[in-house]
């Protein structure tokens, strides 16, 4: 007897493989996977400008990039004595303006070159809600604990999110012509907007991405989504805001997202990096001890073993 439904996640006519350059984006939920990719040793890129919610301020992003259009002090503003730019996380946030454009336009330079090698995009979509405010055309990425009487909060339409997938996909192409976009719709719930205006907000992203894959060969949509809300339908997998996955929810995910994305050879390897990295974490009771040190000699070796094979894979 099945006692919960099953969401069919088709296997990728592709794979990715620990040579595989993936820059992740989006909301906090592209966090977890990045995490997953990381300490896998997977060639990864996450969140640039830090988490971002909405469409419309990740096309912004890749705007700049593909037309190389660099921040200038003109582009910040100051509040709470620090230096922003309502484009970005506060993660960007400097207390000097010229260190913050600096910063800023290290961080694009930084995503442009590793884009112009990628071979995957995984953008997560958070929202549809989105905060305008005087001095920036379009959706704020953050805002920055700035009086929400200075914004205005609107709701996007699917043509507006669908047509800013689309110029994403074409900044994209610019700058790197053979890379996949790997969609995923977050499954966090943005309870603070209200129960009926998530529901709305997320089916709007959810049409959105579906039109933007329906149009783009090389687009993608892994679900999440619906793995989290419809397959653990339980408050089990949740964390104590009942809102975000737990840690549980976000292995069973990855675990199906391996077995979509991943070559048997790839998941095989990951449970040997598994393996080194919980070595290279244990804390022996004795650190001079005979037993210790030949733990650290067969733990050498494992890692001398994984990197004659896969040269690229790095352990600290």
């Amino acid at each position: 007897m099945q006692f919960r439904t099953i969401v069919p996640v088709d296997p990728s006519r592709w794979k990715i493989d620990h040579k595989t350059r993936i820059m992740l984006m989006g909301s906090c939920f592209v966090k977890n996977i990045g995490s997953k990719l990381q300490y896998s040793k997977f060639p990864v890129f996450q969140n640039p400008f830090g988490i971002i919610f909405h469409p419309i301020a990740m096309e912004r992003f890749f705007s700049r990039i593909a037309s190389r259009t660099l921040f200038t002090e003109s582009d910040l503003l100051l509040k709470n004595d620090q230096y922003l730019s309502l484009e970005t996380h506060s993660m960007m946030n400097r207390s000097n303006a010229e260190e913050c454009v600096l910063n800023l336009n290290e961080s694009l330079e930084t995503s442009y070159e590793f884009l112009r090698e990628a071979d995957v995009l995984v953008l997560s979509l958070g929202t549809a809600w989105g905060y305008e405010h005087e001095s920036l055309p379009g959706v704020a990425a953050n805002c920055h604990k700035i009086p929400q009487k200075e914004f205005e909060k609107k709701l996007s339409s699917i043509d507006e999110i669908t047509d800013s997938l689309n110029r994403i996909a074409e900044s994209l192409r610019e700058i790197n012509k053979e890379i996949k976009i790997l969609y995923t719709l977050s499954p966090v719930r943005h309870w603070k907007d209200g129960v009926v205006q998530n529901q709305q907000s997320k089916a709007h992203l959810h049409t959105a991405i579906q039109e933007a894959v329906g149009v783009d060969a090389e687009s993608y949509y892994f679900p999440s989504y619906e793995i989290l809300l419809d397959e653990l339908r339980d408050y089990r997998f949740y964390a104590n805001d009942m809102l975000h996955p737990n840690e549980l929810a976000i292995d069973y995910i990855w675990n199906r997202f391996s077995e979509a994305y991943f070559k048997e050879s790839t998941k095989q390897l990951n449970t040997e990096i598994d393996k080194v990295q919980k070595s290279l974490a244990h804390r022996p009771l004795a650190e001079n001890s005979l037993h210790h040190k030949k733990f650290l000699t067969k733990l050498q070796a494992k890692i001398e073993e994984i990197q004659q094979k896969h040269p690229q894979i790095t352990f600290s």
